[in-house]
């Protein structure tokens, strides 16, 4: 474990200034389709990044025939579709609805839930947080106050091993070992409140309701609740006392962080693997469903694939499969140069980016090791382990949309047609040497944005 630590917040203004905000929430979702200079973009909620088998197939066949053929993990585990047409958006929205993608309509952008993926399937958490994740989707769709919930609004629902309290959420849940319950810690606004497992769904959606109604009173028009102004912290004591839920405040307890799962199995029913630059071909998504009980997208850019059992009984061994998808692309092993790194969409796509981030990300990171080396084991180079590489992002300007959180490796494109690594100057042609370099031996960039 690396050291204990609160989660991160989400972003803040500066020091001594209220944010306020004077339009609503624009953030794109599968009905409101996004204007970008590659086409339409939509983005699909996927509450703990599930999908079953059939709905990862809907998804890849609507990228293939309405968009440029690939899916985008985001750092939230949710899906976007790029290069969409300009009136594909009934056939995608009658697409995903008959998969079940889209339970609720009203609702569709509001479903921000992470959740530890690897839960249930490596033995290191304390509870089925993938179970807490549907209970809550579930409690948010049936409510009509949670619409007013901002797209950006966020859920992290962690089993107890610290990867979901460094994702700067609005209400993190983190499940406590030691509780004969199986309870958890609810997290929002810098103050903790103990409730019994049972009620930790209920307890994140009346978190929620208590942030609506301190926004509502700081009349700032906040998305999140970093962005309300002092005095007007959510009354999470209240909001659970309301909803008959039983809660214990605590001290701001030190809560555990670990860095994400690395490629390769997890157990003996998953395998976990990262996508290139963080997308998805429609046939690499194919293949990961392929014989697959479900498929998890993570805010890290992969995903968990989990498997049920062979057809005489026995467990199936997952990570079997990891040549499979090693051979079509897909980052299967710990020690791969390619694992951790990452890119906003740039040029052609964006017309805010100064450069093709993706295309310089790709000639900036080391060859892929060859097919004839044997895959890590995982834990071998599970988060903290000597030779973990630093993350690294590529950002077309100064948004840095999309990178990571914690510490980083920061490449941002310039306007005289170069980068900066970690702030360093560093011509185009110099970027391998400078990336490699910096995701081993030079501090990196801590972000809370």
């Amino acid at each position: 474990m690396l050291a204990a630590m609160p989660p991160t917040p989400p972003p803040a203004p500066e020091p001594g200034e209220t944010r306020v905000r004077d339009r609503g929430d624009a953030c794109p979702g599968a009905l409101r389709l996004h204007p970008a200079d590659d086409g339409r973009l939509a983005r699909l909620r996927l509450p703990a990044g599930r999908l079953t088998p059939r709905q990862a197939r809907v998804l890849a066949d609507a990228a293939e025939r309405l968009g440029d053929g690939r899916i985008s993990v985001t750092s939230r585990g949710n899906a976007e579709l790029r290069g969409l047409g300009e009136g594909c958006g009934t056939e995608l929205a009658a697409l995903l609805a008959g998969a079940g993608l889209l339970p609720s309509p009203r609702h569709e952008r509001i479903r921000n839930i992470v959740a530890s993926p690897a839960a249930g399937l490596d033995g290191l958490g304390t509870a089925d947080v993938q179970l807490w994740a549907r209970e809550l989707d579930a409690l948010l769709c049936a409510e009509p106050w949670t619409a007013a919930l901002s797209g950006r609004f966020l859920f992290a629902l962690d089993d107890g091993r610290g990867d979901m309290t460094g994702l700067g959420a609005d209400v993190t849940l983190v499940a406590v070992p030691d509780a004969p319950d199986r309870g958890a810690l609810l997290w929002s606004g810098g103050r903790a409140l103990r409730v019994g497992g049972t009620d930790a769904a209920r307890a994140a959606a009346a978190a929620a309701g208590a942030f609506l109604a301190a926004a509502r009173a700081a009349g700032t028009g906040a998305w999140r609740v970093a962005e309300l102004p002092p005095g007007h912290a959510p009354d999470l004591a209240g909001a659970l006392a309301r909803a008959g839920i039983p809660a214990e405040p605590v001290p701001a307890p030190a809560l555990p962080h670990e860095a994400p799962p690395a490629p390769g199995p997890l157990g003996e029913r998953g395998l976990y693997v990262l996508a290139p630059l963080g997308r998805l071909t429609a046939a690499q998504l194919r293949a990961l469903a392929d014989g697959a009980d479900e498929v998890r997208l993570t805010p890290w850019r992969g995903a968990v694939v989990v498997t049920g059992q062979a057809a005489d009984g026995t467990t199936d061994r997952a990570a079997g499969r990891l040549p499979v998808l090693a051979g079509l692309g897909l980052i299967t092993r710990p020690d791969s140069p390619w694992a951790g790194v990452t890119a906003c969409t740039g040029r052609p796509g964006c017309a805010k980016s100064l450069a093709d981030v993706r295309g310089d990300a790709t000639a900036g990171t080391a060859p892929e090791p060859g097919p004839d080396e044997a895959p890590g084991t995982g834990d071998e180079a599970r988060a903290g382990s000597p030779g973990r590489l630093l993350p690294v992002h590529f950002s077309g300007c100064e948004r840095r949309c999309g990178h990571p959180r914690g510490e980083w490796v920061d490449v941002l494109a310039t306007a005289d047609g170069a980068y900066r690594v970690n702030g360093a100057p560093t011509p185009r042609t110099s970027l391998p040497g400078a990336v490699a370099t910096a995701r081993t031996t030079t501090t990196p960039t801590t972000t809370t944005r």
